[in-house]
């Protein structure tokens, strides 16, 4: 898939201008067009209009800022500054600009809250059927995540969302230096297959993967595999270990319900990781 036009969405809180310009490696591979959006949420008794006009403004320059530089660097840009529900405003400006990737910042959530509400990250990934980068150009830590594509790792389930994940990643191979592709096999899948029938399925899986690994370096990708056995945890200790630099994994859309008591691996995985990760429907 190429990416020509990117939307990005940005509170002024999570996603500044650096985070942005961490994003330009994808001029290399296509990349020509940013659309900055900023909502300013419509909450009854909140905002008075002096207010509403008052951060209006504020975005207006800073935005004008931004384009100027995007301007300067040979790329097209526009931008929207808005008021209303932040979710419905995404999908509305991702749909009337067809972009092909939309890059967002994560929402955090306090543990009560993930027991009955969705972030308006989570919302947002749930209902919007187009390719979403939550960034986190900043971890907790500290850390700064720059030159996130050059070591992705993909979590690899062998399922369509999974494979054009894949394909996503492949269309990428010009700033991609190595890719760390990991499989997860849950306990459940294992269970009472006894020493012979887990060897044998591992060696099924391996094959698979060094399968996989052959094709991608015929693409031009360097590319390991690995094969670990436990929970969605065993992604983000991969991406530990090998110092991967964003997480792509394919993800369905569920309704909150079954994101919320079903587990989406995609969607805990953009919340919790404190890489950016790569979420392709």
């Amino acid at each position: 898939m190429e990416i020509k036009k990117m939307l990005f969405v940005t509170d002024f809180e999570g996603l500044w201008f650096d985070a942005l310009k961490s994003l330009m490696g994808l001029r290399s591979v296509g990349l020509d067009h940013v659309v900055l959006l900023h909502v300013i949420e419509r909450k009854v008794g909140y905002y008075t209009k002096e207010e509403k006009d008052r951060l209006r403004a504020m975005a207006e320059v800073r935005f004008v800022d931004w384009a100027q530089s995007l301007y300067e660097e040979g790329m097209e840009c526009g931008s929207y500054i808005v008021v209303g529900d932040t979710v419905r405003k995404m999908i509305e400006t991702a749909e009337e600009e067809e972009v092909d990737l939309v890059v967002i910042n994560r929402q955090k959530r306090t543990r009560m809250e993930k027991f009955y509400i969705d972030s308006k990250t989570l919302e947002f990934l749930r209902k919007t059927p187009r390719t979403v980068l939550v960034h986190k150009y900043q971890s907790e830590s500290g850390r700064v995540n720059e030159g996130l594509f050059e070591r992705p790792l993909l979590a690899m389930d062998w399922s369509p969302p999974a494979t054009r994940a894949l394909d996503f990643l492949v269309g990428l191979k010009g700033i991609i230096k190595k890719l760390q592709v990991v499989q997860v096999v849950t306990e459940k899948e294992v269970e009472g297959l006894g020493k012979r029938g887990l060897q044998k399925m591992e060696r099924e899986h391996r094959k698979k993967l060094d399968e996989l690994c052959t094709s991608l370096a015929e693409e031009g990708i360097e590319a390991e595999a690995h094969l670990y056995l436990g929970d969605v945890a065993q992604i983000q200790n991969a991406a530990r270990e090998y110092e991967a630099t964003m997480i792509a994994v394919g993800t369905s859309r569920k309704s909150s319900w079954q994101a919320r008591w079903l587990r989406s691996i995609s969607q805990e995985l953009a919340e919790q990781s404190e890489l950016p990760t790569l979420l392709v429907p």
